[in-house]
């Protein structure tokens, strides 16, 4: 048995784990982190993200003449989240989220503090929720925004109070004399057993979108069932363990069945882990046609509510969808979320960033049509129809259904600002804002012999964050089912729903699950130094 003893232990090396564990060496505290991962993925899940964060009311934001506020973003976040249903289901998310906004420039300046900086104009998601444009993207990604903060972890002044444990699964918590006094758990590669004793144990072992058994278990009642084919995006180890040994400690489990899960994934040709998804930034100008060819209702375009396209897209009688476009409009607006493939940003080289938006980004697209098997191309609708099919292995997409979704929408197209096709005038919308204008077309159609060739996108849903998890308090204190603190046992980030068992509600602002990872964090922090 391998013992370790410190004044705190952070259960999970991610984003939520490193911001704690730097507040901790800060207030003095002796501090051991125990991870699953090996020592190379510190950071987790955040270094693979595209690193946009939602802050309310910043510089880049005010440059822009866009006028925020707390109270504008807390009204936004309230009702795209559908609270006020349940008032007392809803006592500790709606707290966290109030004290999201309301913390959100403090936030931002302690990030800025530690040397990490945005993109110059803030992006404008969830439409149907964001009534300004507030998710900064990092400077360098979400492999910036980790890493940075992972060096100073190692570098921290007192790096002697610090210990890091890898490859160590954690299974239970030691609970003695009616507190929570550590974890017990087994090595990952060796088996061997620890136990990990401390006065205060923090929980920051990420979501349960990892575990797709687990998903399909809490699948949310509004998209009826979970499809056959569904991608991993999350974490490999977001398996909802830590979630089972906070609940045999008395902990409160809450919300499971909400989750932010993306219409838009394909498959990775370098998987990492089984069912290994990449979630796609879905073109706005593209299609979006079902399994068989007919088009998903006019108004669904990316980047105004993700949770309706999954709704959407489960209802259908194949829970699968395509996308139809064409190379342009794949230039201009086609993306894939995270780090891995935005490295002109990554790399942080403003000509190369210029030269994407100019361009377009051709090394994307030649990735993702040279490598995924979920894309296909042609130079007529009738070639399109048949390699779509013959990807399927059956004739279910039919030439009629997809000639006439293209037809009809070309039509509309040409008439410009005088379309009534709703995902026309959407466009039009997007296009108003200039961050948008710079990567959407304007009128552009499908079938255009300058675009050439045609490109159709087989889509699967892909899960990715829980919303829902541990309930805390304020201080990130664990609550029973009663609303007691558990003594001794704290949760952070994706583990408390990204604080209080569900900040978000039945829908989330994109941008605060980093955010909400370090605003909980620290708050723990806080409160574990205090006590």
């Amino acid at each position: 048995m391998r013992r370790y003893e410190s004044d705190v232990v952070v259960v999970g090396g991610g984003l939520a784990g490193i911001v704690a564990a730097l507040e901790l060496l800060d207030a003095g505290k002796r501090v051991a982190i125990v991870d699953r991962a090996p020592a190379e993925e510190l950071g987790g899940l955040a270094r693979e993200s595209f690193g946009g964060i939602l802050f309310v009311d910043t510089p880049e934001q005010r440059r822009a003449k866009l006028r925020d506020s707390p109270e504008i973003a807390l009204r936004d976040w309230l009702s795209f989240g559908d609270f006020g249903r349940d008032p007392e289901r809803e006592k500790w998310p709606r707290r966290w989220a109030e004290s999201y906004v309301n913390e959100s420039a403090s936030l931002y300046a302690w990030l800025r503090e530690r040397g990490l900086s945005f993109l110059p104009m803030p992006l404008w998601v969830e439409r149907n929720g964001n009534s300004v444009p507030r998710w900064h993207v990092t400077w360098g990604t979400g492999e910036a925004l980790a890493g940075t903060l992972a060096r100073r972890l190692l570098a921290h002044a007192r790096r002697d109070a610090l210990a890091l444990h890898f490859d160590h699964r954690v299974e239970s918590l030691i609970e003695e004399g009616g507190r929570v006094a550590g974890c017990r758990g087994v090595g990952e590669k060796d088996g061997a057993p620890f136990e990990a004793r401390a006065g205060a144990t923090l929980v920051a072992a990420g979501g349960i979108n990892g575990d797709l058994d687990r998903v399909r278990r809490h699948w949310h009642r509004d998209w009826g069932s979970a499809p056959r084919t569904l991608l991993n995006g999350a974490h490999r180890f977001a398996d909802g363990k830590l979630h089972d040994a906070v609940g045999a400690a008395g902990g409160h489990i809450a919300n499971l069945d909400r989750m932010w899960n993306y219409a838009g994934g394909v498959h990775h040709w370098k998987p990492r882990k089984p069912h290994h998804g990449l979630s796609l930034v879905p073109p706005r100008s593209a299609l979006w046609l079902d399994a068989f060819g007919a088009r998903i209702g006019a108004a669904q375009v990316s980047g105004f509510d993700t949770r309706e396209l999954v709704t959407r897209v489960c209802a259908r009688e194949r829970q699968y969808s395509w996308q139809v476009l064409n190379r342009r409009i794949a230039l201009k607006e086609l993306a894939v979320s995270g780090a891995e493939f935005n490295p002109s940003i990554r790399a942080k080289s403003m000509p190369r960033v210029l030269r994407d938006m100019l361009l377009g980004n051709r090394w994307v697209v030649e990735q993702l049509m040279n490598n995924c098997i979920d894309f296909v191309s042609a130079t007529s609708i009738p070639d399109l129809v048949d390699r779509m099919n013959a990807l399927q292995g059956d004739d279910a997409v039919r030439l009629d259904a997809v000639a006439e979704a293209v037809d009809g929408y070309d039509a509309e197209v040409a008439r410009g600002a005088g379309a009534r096709d709703e995902q026309v005038r959407r466009i039009a919308r997007l296009r108003e804002w200039r961050g948008d204008r710079l990567r959407t077309c304007e009128f552009q159609k499908i079938v255009d012999a300058r675009a050439m060739p045609l490109i159709a996108i087989r889509e699967f849903v892909i899960s990715r964050k829980s919303l829902g998890g541990i309930e805390t308090d304020l201080d990130s204190r664990v609550l029973d089912k009663r609303g007691g603190a558990i003594d001794g046992l704290y949760a952070a980030g994706e583990a408390a729903g990204f604080g209080g068992g569900g900040m978000h509600g039945l829908r989330s602002l994109e941008g605060t699950f980093l955010g909400g990872c370090i605003h909980s964090a620290r708050r723990a922090a806080a409160s574990i130094a205090k006590a």
